[in-house]
């Protein structure tokens, strides 16, 4: 397989003809671990595998603590073997949405 057969969804607009699927492996994993359908899960797990995934997404910068959780149960991992913080949603109690 040249590449995973992916949605627009997971890379907003991003050309996806000017990715490389190799050498960008971990953008394409992060995109669509965050932002991808189900299907384009599964097509990454076929194209990279899940030794290749769990090894790589342990690097994401990118990641929110929903994400984490998901990677920790599919790949058995621990929060703690990711090598960046996790990062952080604001709590809906600090925003303020009204500038007052």
């Amino acid at each position: 397989m040249d590449k995973p057969i992916l949605s627009k969804q997971a890379f907003g607009d991003v050309d996806m003809d000017s990715i490389d699927y190799n050498k960008d492996a971990l953008f394409v994993m992060e995109s669509v671990i965050n932002n991808g359908s189900l299907e384009d899960f599964s097509s990454i797990r076929k194209f990279y595998g899940d030794k290749k995934i769990s090894q790589t997404v342990i690097s994401a910068k990118e990641l929110g603590p929903k994400e984490v959780n998901f990677c920790c149960h599919v790949f058995k991992l621990q929060p703690q073997d990711f090598i960046y913080p996790i990062k952080k949603y604001p709590s809906a109690q600090s925003t303020n949405y009204y500038g007052a």
